[in-house]
């Protein structure tokens, strides 16, 4: 596995080596140790969790709090999407700056997004299935959310706006500077 930080250091893009013949191809999507000796701290993943969605489908801009922020590692094994990282940890010298990246079955890039982020994707394919694992369950009373239309942010979604499908939950979603946030103890990346 390939490990590369990206603008923002602290969000981490996996590059498998992917081993392909004339049956197919085999890849190991996913190795604890050398992840956790790349970032220089145990990282313990308790849940997999998967979406199907089709063309414009925006899931986010998501997160939790009070001790159910969660660090994840997202993938896409059918289809693309554009996945966007949002810096929501005040003290952070990357603060309201978004890594966007394309994560697709066939460049099969991952994506670790820690805790301290707001999180979201919007498929691009006709269809896309979405996989990630989560160092913390999900808990729906510390849900929150940041629009995915923030100006301040300036997210190039890649689609036509037209396009957008989302639930009637994330078209409610705060600004930044409106939303809860809390202090995050993340340590930086130096």
């Amino acid at each position: 596995m390939k490990y590369t930080r990206t603008k923002i250091p602290d969000v981490i893009l996996c590059e498998p080596k992917v081993f392909g013949d004339h049956r197919g191809y085999f890849m190991e999507s996913f190795k604890e140790d050398s992840l956790e000796h790349f970032l220089g701290y145990k990282i313990s993943f308790c849940q997999d969790n998967e979406s199907s969605s089709t063309r414009g489908v925006l899931r986010g801009l998501h997160y939790q709090t009070n001790g159910f922020e969660q660090t994840k590692l997202v993938r896409v094994i059918q289809g693309s999407v554009i996945d966007v990282a949002v810096d929501i940890r005040k003290q952070s010298p990357t603060f309201g700056q978004h890594i966007a990246i394309e994560l697709s079955a066939e460049n099969k890039r991952q994506l670790l997004v820690p805790k301290g982020f707001a999180h979201g994707f919007i498929v691009t394919s006709n269809t896309a299935i979405f996989s990630y694992k989560v160092d913390a369950p999900y808990s729906s009373e510390n849900e929150r959310g940041i629009a995915f239309n923030d100006p301040d942010l300036q997210i190039n979604w890649e689609l036509n706006p037209n396009e957008f499908i989302l639930s009637e939950k994330d078209k409610q979603n705060p600004l930044l500077k409106k939303a809860k946030l809390l202090n995050y103890n993340t340590k930086y990346y130096e």
